[in-house]
């Protein structure tokens, strides 16, 4: 059943401002208009109100006051997300959390660092850095993406293969609940067998259970040496089929990434910069990295022996920052280069790794079957694809209408080769609709029953996730 929510009214906003102050409680149209938007496709929905807090006693108090009114309220990092889970498709109130970005504390002994959600990710490996530490969850967006939004839909990136994505990382988080109770979902300990696990709970529910507010996160050892390598295929599958060779000789590159040819294109000619790409299909970056030079030079002539059985253009190693540097511009900015050619939906597949041949096949067919063009890239060594289907000239009926059914179609694969529908972007509110290719009702009875324990009321990000919310 659907949830009758309240009006913003005038005593709301009043009482807002005597929370957080005159300036963080806004209502101006170009603000609104800001936080009505992320980074999928061209949706937009409007807030009534966007809400800037500074503490988690500032947002219990917001929470418990929009609790008790029924007010929507959805959490907003820094709008780069791909899924519209930070879209506030109900309006209501918009908690954005950009002013609660500090790093509270290093702990060096313990390899942790305790961070609220606003804090940038980039910011936040620079900050560990100089103590020797590192953390490892590199999403493409980390020069500007907040740790927030990362743990709301456990983000990956390229270094994923080695070392996991964001549930990898945290050990524990500081949550306001719906009702404006605050609670510290764990401990700050390598082990915790203690009672259900509601860290990992929180960790990609995207916002739909409470609203985090600080986390503790693990850090390693920051690697001394890093090697990068580019190697250009003249086959897209022959590409995908090297990655798990290499995973099978016992290397552990700390990223294997996938960019058909199209992609690198794409990406140089919005960055200016020229890459040969030698009449080839796709491209493959391999990043290692570790802490003996010698090691890693082993590591790299034993890849070189594997790229030998395959129809390789070419092969360069990349030694210097500067030359590394470059070729991952190249691979960050793919995202938004895209985004720039054209109108598109990403769809983040993912399927066991053998599968990745299989799945960039499955695309293939697709794109002649449904008449589309997709470009592809991704974390070739977890199988995780990003296929960015290009609306170019579709007509505004095929786009919605029909390219569904393609993207249906795509799933259904996904699911029966033991694969799922995201593997880092989350479902928010533009994959729900293909919920039950994953979800049976028993599925939703229990994710139900677990929404309404902690938001009996539903007020938390609305509208996300499956349809029933």
């Amino acid at each position: 059943m659907e949830t009758a929510y309240a009006e913003l009214s005038e005593d709301d906003v009043c009482f807002f401002r005597s929370i957080l102050g005159e300036t963080h409680a806004v209502m101006d149209l170009e603000i609104l208009e800001e936080n009505s938007r992320d980074y999928t496709e061209d949706l937009q929905f409007l807030p009534s109100v966007v809400l800037y807090p500074a503490s988690a006693e500032e947002v219990s108090q917001v929470m418990a006051y929009c609790h008790q009114r029924v007010l929507p309220v959805t959490c907003r990092g820094a709008g780069t997300g791909l899924s519209g889970g930070c879209l506030p498709v109900m309006g209501g109130v918009v908690l954005n959390m950009k002013r609660m970005n500090r790093i509270k504390r290093i702990d060096v002994h313990n390899f942790q660092v305790e961070v609220e959600p606003g804090v940038i990710n980039r910011e936040l490996k620079n900050a560990v850095e100089p103590y020797g530490l590192f953390y490892p969850p590199d999403p493409a967006s980390s020069d500007s993406c907040f740790i927030g939004g990362n743990v709301a839909h456990s983000s990956g990136g390229p270094g994923a293969v080695k070392y996991g994505t964001t549930k990898d990382y945290i050990l524990n988080l500081q949550v306001v609940l719906p009702c404006g109770d605050i609670i510290w979902t764990g401990a700050n300990t390598l082990k915790n067998s203690t009672g259900y696990n509601l860290t990992q709970l929180m960790i990609g529910s995207e916002g739909t259970l409470g609203v985090v507010t600080a986390m503790v996160c693990k850090l390693v050892a920051m690697p001394t040496h890093r090697v990068l390598m580019w190697a250009a295929f003249e086959d897209a599958v022959e590409a995908c089929t090297f990655i798990p060779e290499v995973l099978l000789k016992g290397i552990l590159p700390s990223a294997i990434e996938f960019m058909e040819t199209k992609a690198v294109e794409i990406a140089a000619q919005t960055l200016h910069v020229t890459v040969d790409t030698y009449q080839t299909q796709a491209f493959v970056l391999m990043e290692l990295d570790g802490f003996n030079p010698q090691d890693l030079v082993s590591e790299c002539e034993k890849i070189y022996e594997i790229l030998e059985q395959y129809q390789v253009k070419s092969v360069s190693l990349a030694e210097t920052s500067e030359q590394q540097q470059k070729l991952w511009r190249i691979r960050k900015v793919m995202g938004e280069a895209v985004k720039r050619h054209s109108v598109y939906k990403e769809e983040d597949a993912v399927v066991p790794r053998y599968r990745l041949p299989d799945l960039f096949r499955k695309v293939k067919e697709l794109e002649e079957k449904w008449g589309f063009e997709a470009v592809c890239y991704g974390h070739a060594g977890d199988g995780n694809l990003h296929i960015n289907i290009l609306k170019n000239q579709l007509s505004d009926d095929v786009w919605e209408n029909e390219l569904p059914k393609a993207i249906r179609e795509l799933f259904v694969f996904c699911k029966e080769v033991g694969g799922t529908i995201s593997g880092e972007h989350g479902i928010g509110w533009v994959q729900k609709k293909y919920g039950d290719i994953v979800f049976t009702d028993t599925h939703i009875r229990l994710m139900q029953g677990i929404k309404d324990t902690f938001d009996p009321r539903g007020i938390m990000n609305p509208g996300k996730i499956w349809n029933t919310i």
